[in-house]
């Protein structure tokens, strides 16, 4: 390269000196000069088509301006389309129109496939009892563990929310949740299920689960509640679809395929969400993981505790009742799994009705009566001797439940004195809550084999357990507005 410039510009100055000595003597020498000179004048325009170094003896050829262009305007694309950087001022939230109700739809595609999937784990559960020699109490951790994850990552994960980072987040989660679907097909032992069921599909939920629902709250201000309600309807939905597709396709094509199938169908709504789920707000710095401080705050501090009694009672019940009805009324597998079907289906209107009243009363005004009432139905587990029994404390439970879980985000959103708090708030809940839910399931069952398999002093613990749970939480509103029932909180 040095070589071949030196010879360009020993051409050039050969050809200005010629120039000089023939000056203007005759035309033709005048046009000789002048064609020196016009030659002279491309030999200073070169077309390099090469950088002005070398690695290792060659030549490296320059990367063209237009490809530099087209990796930046990829690079823009991609950064407009995976984080909110580019978002400068959206402006208050729209609090309706098609954009939002877009976005609840979305939400409601992503509760179903995680909580909708972890509700039904009932039916994973007797059927694991019936086929795997492990007791019921060790199989139970396997819902548990991924029930705990799906909670408790989610405490984290929706920092990256704040931090404009929605879509790639969505997209990891939904990778590994899947990745355990499928997994899980051809798992045949409980430690494979474990780490499939439990670990991958908890891990994938929990990473998008908390951002889509702090994105809903970002779309809307007045109508809040009620939009978190339709959005968790998803929730109940999916407990009944999940139990549907195993009864009806697992005598048929084998745990194998079945388990497929549910993956499909995952990866069918988990596609779209991905699609349409977009952020409305830009990215704002996070404040702590942990707000100590609002554990000495008595609203919060009560509030939370009442949560880790009730869920700890809700999950023993809703992972066993369909071994309830095998064991002590008679019932075939997929007879039983008509009760998780129920338990879950129940709850769609209460999970609309009491949000709706709450926007008007207060989150935490109606959230007192639902515990007291979920309690007292719990306690009617013991006097249950028949199937028509069965199935009427089934309908009663589940609908009790539901209107209890979908209070949870607005009710910790009301006790909230800082707005800006409300996600590391509710992070701090979830956290608290995955623990309540990591050791219901196996510590009713550890009841249960301690009495020789009754289920009398574990359905004692939920329901007493519950009812601890209303006093805590009555002990919260008193803490948030003393006394005065009409005050709206």
């Amino acid at each position: 390269m040095a070589y071949r410039n030196a010879t360009r510009d020993d051409n050039l100055d050969e050809t200005l000196e010629k120039s000089a000595r023939l000056g203007a003597g005759t035309s033709k020498s005048s046009t000789s000069s002048q064609d020196d000179i016009e030659r002279a004048s491309t030999l200073r325009e070169p077309v390099e088509l090469y950088e002005n170094e070398t690695t290792h003896g060659k030549n490296v050829p320059r990367v063209s301006l237009e490809l530099k262009r087209t990796v930046s305007r990829a690079s823009n694309l991609l950064e407009r389309v995976l984080t909110t950087r580019s978002i400068v001022d959206p402006g208050p939230p729209p609090d309706g129109g098609w954009k939002a109700w877009s976005q609840v739809a979305c939400a409601w595609m992503v509760i179903f496939t995680t909580w909708g999937w972890v509700n039904s784990y009932g039916a994973f559960q007797t059927y694991y009892t019936l086929t795997l020699d492990e007791s019921a109490s060790t199989i139970s951790w396997i819902g548990t563990v991924q029930n705990w994850l799906t909670f408790f990552v989610g405490a984290f994960s929706g920092r990256l929310l704040d931090a404009g980072l929605f879509v790639p987040t969505l997209i990891v989660g939904s990778v590994l949740q899947l990745l355990g679907i499928f997994l899980m097909s051809v798992s045949t032992k409980y430690w494979h299920l474990m780490l499939t069921q439990g670990v991958l599909t908890g891990l994938g939920g929990g990473i998008f689960f908390t951002p889509s629902m702090g994105l809903i709250a970002t779309y809307f201000s007045s109508k809040r509640a009620f939009a978190i309600g339709v959005a968790t309807t998803g929730n109940a939905v999916g407990g009944m679809i999940y139990p549907i597709i195993v009864r009806e396709l697992l005598p048929k094509i084998g745990f194998a395929w079945t388990v497929r199938v549910l993956g499909f169908l995952n990866l069918a709504l988990l596609a779209l969400s991905a699609a349409f789920m977009r952020p409305r707000l830009p990215p704002r710095r996070s404040g702590p993981v942990v707000d100590w401080s609002a554990f000495k705050e008595p609203p919060y501090a009560f509030f939370v505790a009442g949560l880790f009694f009730s869920i700890w009672a809700i999950y023993y019940t809703f992972y066993y009742i369909a071994s309830f009805g095998i064991d002590k009324a008679g019932l075939q597998y997929t007879s039983s799994t008509t009760l998780i079907i129920v338990i879950n289906g129940v709850g769609v209107p209460a999970r609309v009705i009491p949000p709706f009243f709450a926007d008007k009363v207060g989150p935490l005004n109606m959230f007192v009566p639902a515990v007291f009432g979920l309690a007292l139905v719990a306690y009617t587990w013991l006097a249950v001797d028949s199937l028509a029994g069965l199935y009427v404390f089934t309908c009663f439970y589940g609908l009790m439940s539901a209107a209890f879980q979908c209070l949870v985000p607005s009710t910790v959103a009301s006790i909230t004195p800082d707005l800006s708090m409300v996600g590391t708030r509710l992070g701090m809940a979830f956290s608290t809550l995955s623990f309540a839910a990591l050791t219901g399931p196996p510590l009713g069952g550890a009841l249960q084999s301690a009495m020789g398999g009754s289920y009398v002093g574990a359905s004692i613990w939920a329901a007493t357990s519950t009812l601890i749970a209303g006093f805590l939480v009555a002990a919260s509103r008193v803490a948030k507005a003393g006394w005065k029932p009409k005050v709206k909180c």
